[in-house]
Protein backbone atom coordinates (compact mmCIF):
# COMPACT_ATOMS: atom_id res chain seq x y z
CA UNK A 1 0.00 0.00 0.00
CA UNK A 2 1.74 3.05 -0.91
CA UNK A 3 1.65 6.11 1.55
CA UNK A 4 2.53 8.82 -0.83
CA UNK A 5 -0.49 12.13 -0.82
CA UNK A 6 -1.63 12.41 -3.81
CA UNK A 7 -4.50 14.67 -4.12
CA UNK A 8 -7.21 15.11 -7.22
CA UNK A 9 -5.18 17.18 -9.59
CA UNK A 10 -8.63 19.31 -10.07
CA UNK A 11 -8.55 20.39 -6.55
CA UNK A 12 -4.22 20.33 -6.54
CA UNK A 13 -4.24 22.85 -9.50
CA UNK A 14 -7.47 25.00 -9.20
CA UNK A 15 -7.61 28.71 -9.93
CA UNK A 16 -11.28 29.27 -8.89
CA UNK A 17 -13.45 28.31 -5.72
CA UNK A 18 -15.73 25.74 -6.56
CA UNK A 19 -17.60 27.49 -3.40
CA UNK A 20 -16.71 30.55 -1.84
CA UNK A 21 -18.47 31.10 0.94
CA UNK A 22 -19.55 34.73 3.01
CA UNK A 23 -18.18 36.24 6.54
CA UNK A 24 -21.95 35.48 7.57
CA UNK A 25 -21.54 31.51 6.70
CA UNK A 26 -18.23 31.68 8.57
CA UNK A 27 -19.60 33.12 11.22
CA UNK A 28 -22.59 30.69 11.54
CA UNK A 29 -20.27 27.79 11.26
CA UNK A 30 -17.67 29.27 14.23
CA UNK A 31 -20.77 29.27 16.33
CA UNK A 32 -21.80 26.03 15.90
CA UNK A 33 -17.93 24.86 16.61
CA UNK A 34 -17.56 24.44 20.70
CA UNK A 35 -20.71 22.10 21.10
CA UNK A 36 -19.48 20.14 17.98
CA UNK A 37 -15.91 20.64 19.30
CA UNK A 38 -17.03 18.27 22.31
CA UNK A 39 -18.76 15.97 20.78
CA UNK A 40 -16.06 15.20 18.85
CA UNK A 41 -13.87 14.68 21.69
CA UNK A 42 -16.31 12.95 23.65
CA UNK A 43 -16.37 10.29 20.55
CA UNK A 44 -12.87 10.08 20.51
CA UNK A 45 -12.60 8.69 24.26
CA UNK A 46 -15.74 6.43 23.95
CA UNK A 47 -15.01 5.14 20.43
CA UNK A 48 -18.60 4.96 19.85
CA UNK A 49 -18.33 5.62 15.96
CA UNK A 50 -15.00 3.60 14.11
CA UNK A 51 -12.76 7.01 13.47
CA UNK A 52 -12.28 5.74 9.60
CA UNK A 53 -16.10 5.84 9.46
CA UNK A 54 -15.75 9.83 10.61
CA UNK A 55 -12.74 10.60 7.90
CA UNK A 56 -14.84 9.26 5.19
CA UNK A 57 -17.53 12.04 6.10
CA UNK A 58 -15.21 14.58 6.27
CA UNK A 59 -13.52 13.74 3.01
CA UNK A 60 -17.31 13.62 1.88
CA UNK A 61 -18.06 17.40 3.20
CA UNK A 62 -13.78 18.27 1.50
CA UNK A 63 -15.42 16.94 -1.69
CA UNK A 64 -17.97 19.54 -1.73
CA UNK A 65 -16.13 22.45 -1.10
CA UNK A 66 -12.91 21.32 -3.17
CA UNK A 67 -10.63 22.49 0.00
CA UNK A 68 -7.11 22.16 -1.41
CA UNK A 69 -5.49 22.50 2.19
CA UNK A 70 -8.29 19.97 3.24
CA UNK A 71 -7.96 17.24 0.76
CA UNK A 72 -4.22 17.38 1.62
CA UNK A 73 -4.66 17.58 5.57
CA UNK A 74 -6.87 14.62 5.60
CA UNK A 75 -5.60 12.33 2.52
CA UNK A 76 -2.18 12.53 5.41
CA UNK A 77 -4.86 11.35 8.09
CA UNK A 78 -6.59 9.21 5.99
CA UNK A 79 -3.01 7.23 5.90
CA UNK A 80 -2.21 7.23 8.49
CA UNK A 81 -5.65 5.67 9.52
CA UNK A 82 -4.67 2.76 6.82
CA UNK A 83 -6.79 3.66 4.02
CA UNK A 84 -5.68 3.21 1.17
CA UNK A 85 -5.49 5.95 -1.82
CA UNK A 86 -8.06 4.85 -4.15
CA UNK A 87 -10.35 5.50 -1.41
CA UNK A 88 -9.33 8.64 -0.47
CA UNK A 89 -9.01 9.67 -3.80
CA UNK A 90 -12.58 8.68 -4.82
CA UNK A 91 -13.97 10.44 -1.99
CA UNK A 92 -12.24 13.74 -2.57
CA UNK A 93 -13.69 13.08 -6.58
CA UNK A 94 -16.99 11.86 -5.59
CA UNK A 95 -16.78 8.70 -6.57
CA UNK A 96 -19.93 6.88 -4.84
CA UNK A 97 -18.71 3.35 -5.72
CA UNK A 98 -16.10 3.24 -2.68
CA UNK A 99 -19.22 4.11 -0.22
CA UNK A 100 -19.20 1.16 2.14
CA UNK A 101 -23.57 0.49 2.48
CA UNK A 102 -23.60 0.86 5.88
CA UNK A 103 -22.32 4.40 6.02
CA UNK A 104 -24.15 5.69 2.19
CA UNK A 105 -26.79 7.70 4.30
CA UNK A 106 -24.44 9.43 6.09
CA UNK A 107 -22.07 10.08 3.49
CA UNK A 108 -24.83 11.55 1.47
CA UNK A 109 -25.67 13.66 4.82
CA UNK A 110 -22.45 14.69 4.40
CA UNK A 111 -22.64 16.10 1.50
CA UNK A 112 -25.70 17.38 1.68
CA UNK A 113 -25.09 19.48 5.05
CA UNK A 114 -21.82 20.81 2.89
CA UNK A 115 -23.91 21.83 -0.53
CA UNK A 116 -26.71 23.48 1.87
CA UNK A 117 -23.76 25.31 3.60
CA UNK A 118 -24.93 23.74 6.82
CA UNK A 119 -28.65 24.32 6.56
CA UNK A 120 -29.67 20.79 5.67
CA UNK A 121 -33.37 20.00 5.18
CA UNK A 122 -34.88 19.49 8.90
CA UNK A 123 -35.89 15.71 7.13
CA UNK A 124 -32.59 14.65 6.28
CA UNK A 125 -31.31 14.87 9.31
CA UNK A 126 -34.29 12.73 10.68
CA UNK A 127 -32.69 10.28 8.15
CA UNK A 128 -29.95 9.67 10.14
CA UNK A 129 -31.64 10.08 13.62
CA UNK A 130 -33.47 6.77 12.20
CA UNK A 131 -31.11 5.18 10.58
CA UNK A 132 -27.77 5.22 13.16
CA UNK A 133 -29.86 6.18 16.16
CA UNK A 134 -29.56 9.95 18.13
CA UNK A 135 -26.03 9.33 19.82
CA UNK A 136 -24.42 8.53 16.65
CA UNK A 137 -26.60 11.46 14.71
CA UNK A 138 -25.30 14.02 16.83
CA UNK A 139 -21.59 12.83 16.47
CA UNK A 140 -22.38 12.38 12.53
CA UNK A 141 -23.34 16.31 12.51
CA UNK A 142 -20.77 16.72 14.95
CA UNK A 143 -17.96 15.87 12.55
CA UNK A 144 -19.85 17.37 9.35
CA UNK A 145 -20.18 20.69 11.05
CA UNK A 146 -16.76 20.66 11.81
CA UNK A 147 -15.09 19.44 8.63
CA UNK A 148 -17.49 22.78 7.21
CA UNK A 149 -16.05 25.14 9.28
CA UNK A 150 -12.35 23.68 8.69
CA UNK A 151 -13.39 24.05 5.04
CA UNK A 152 -14.05 27.47 5.16
CA UNK A 153 -11.41 28.81 6.94
CA UNK A 154 -8.66 26.22 4.41
CA UNK A 155 -10.37 27.81 1.21
CA UNK A 156 -9.17 31.31 1.48
CA UNK A 157 -6.18 29.42 2.65
CA UNK A 158 -5.97 27.37 -0.11
CA UNK A 159 -6.16 30.69 -2.49
CA UNK A 160 -3.50 32.70 -0.40
CA UNK A 161 -1.16 29.39 -1.32
CA UNK A 162 -2.04 29.73 -4.83
CA UNK A 163 -1.74 33.08 -4.96
CA UNK A 164 1.84 32.78 -3.19
CA UNK A 165 2.93 30.26 -6.00
CA UNK A 166 2.13 33.06 -8.27
CA UNK A 167 -1.19 31.08 -9.28
CA UNK A 168 -4.25 33.51 -7.90
CA UNK A 169 -7.63 32.15 -7.61
CA UNK A 170 -9.39 34.41 -10.15
CA UNK A 171 -12.70 34.63 -8.46
CA UNK A 172 -10.59 36.08 -5.23
CA UNK A 173 -8.65 38.81 -3.59
CA UNK A 174 -5.82 39.56 -1.29
CA UNK A 175 -8.66 41.35 1.28
CA UNK A 176 -10.75 38.44 1.17
CA UNK A 177 -7.90 36.03 1.68
CA UNK A 178 -6.75 37.84 4.97
CA UNK A 179 -10.02 39.18 5.61
CA UNK A 180 -11.60 35.99 6.26
CA UNK A 181 -8.32 34.47 7.84
CA UNK A 182 -8.34 37.25 10.12
CA UNK A 183 -12.15 37.51 11.25
CA UNK A 184 -11.91 33.27 11.53
CA UNK A 185 -9.24 33.83 14.17
CA UNK A 186 -11.20 36.65 15.78
CA UNK A 187 -14.41 35.40 15.82
CA UNK A 188 -12.95 32.38 17.40
CA UNK A 189 -11.03 33.65 19.96
CA UNK A 190 -14.52 35.36 21.22
CA UNK A 191 -16.25 32.40 20.98
CA UNK A 192 -13.51 30.44 23.28
CA UNK A 193 -14.32 33.50 25.73
CA UNK A 194 -17.96 32.87 25.75
CA UNK A 195 -19.61 30.47 28.52
CA UNK A 196 -21.35 28.11 26.62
Amino acid sequence: MSKEITIPKNIENQTLYKRKVSFAELFYSLLLAPRSVSVFIKNKKQKTIDEQFLERLQLAVTEVNACAVCSYAHTQIALKMGMNNDEISGFLTGDKNLIQPQEAKAVLFAQHYAETRGLPEKETFEAIVKEYGKKKARIILAVIQLMLTGNMIGLPMSALRARKKDKPYKDSSLFYEYGMLYNSDSIGYFIHKMDF
